[in-house]
Parts: structure tokens; sequence; C-alpha cells
């Protein structure tokens, strides 16, 4: 991204469903629009989604969002943590959310192995970021 921030990759998957994925894409895309230090767009549905894809799919609707470099590791927080709220209002909500080449998919009913997950994967963007988790911060 231009100002050198994280650039996240957001798809709602419903099964081929894509009616449906895009009310909930543009659900999950007002729920996102306001938050302080994120940007959210729609990704071009032609165009690929990253390097090594071919695109979203056929009539796939995906979403990207930006963090700015220096408030990066709060507003990767911020974007989870907004995702995992907009899951939880449904259980049969999904979000995969893929940024440099690692993925996570979160549900609405996460179970304990998936919260574990998903926290392994923040530690592991705390970790390329050269940022220490913030457990021992007083």
């Amino acid at each position: 991204m231009r100002d050198g921030g994280s650039r996240w990759t957001l798809v709602v998957p419903t099964g081929g469903d894509t009616l449906r994925q895009e009310r909930l894409t543009r659900d999950l895309h007002d729920t996102l629009h306001g938050a302080d230090g994120l940007v959210v767009g729609f990704h071009d549905a032609e165009g690929p989604t990253e390097p090594g894809r071919k695109g979203t799919g056929v009539g796939e609707v995906a979403l990207w969002a930006a963090t700015a470099a220096a408030v990066a590791r709060p507003a990767s927080q911020v974007l989870i943590t907004l995702i995992k709220e907009w899951c939880a209002k449904e259980r049969h909500r999904k979000v995969a959310v893929t940024i440099a080449g690692d993925s996570i998919e979160i549900t609405g009913r996460p179970d304990a192995a998936q919260e574990r997950m998903v926290r392994e994967f923040q530690d592991r963007l705390a970790g390329e970021d050269g940022s220490e988790p913030d457990d021992g911060a007083a």
C-alpha cells in the first residue's frame, strides 16, 4: 500500500450463494468502514486478490482492509475484534482473513481451538511487525 500499511483480504464464504455473500459482505463493509485506523473497500472481482491467486472467483465479492503503518498492531487487533463481533451476530457467519500469505477463518461460534488459532495468528502478525506482544506492558 502506498502509505506502508498492511493490506488484508476479507472474504465471506457462503457456499456459492452469491446474493447472500454480497449482502453479508456489504454489511461487514459497513461495520468496518467507520473504525479508526482502518480503510476498507471492495476488491475488483476481475483482478487477483493477492499474488499467486487468479481472483476472488466468478461472482464472489471480497473486501480489502488496510491499516496505517504507525498503528498497524492496534489496528489489526481492532480489525480482528470487529470481525469476531460481526460473525457472532449469527452463528453461521464466517470470514476468511488473509494478510501477507497467512490466513485464518473466523466463525460466528468459535470453539476453544479456533480462539487459540486466532490468537496465534495475531501473534504471528505481531512477530512480523517486529513488535512484542503487549502482555507485559504496565
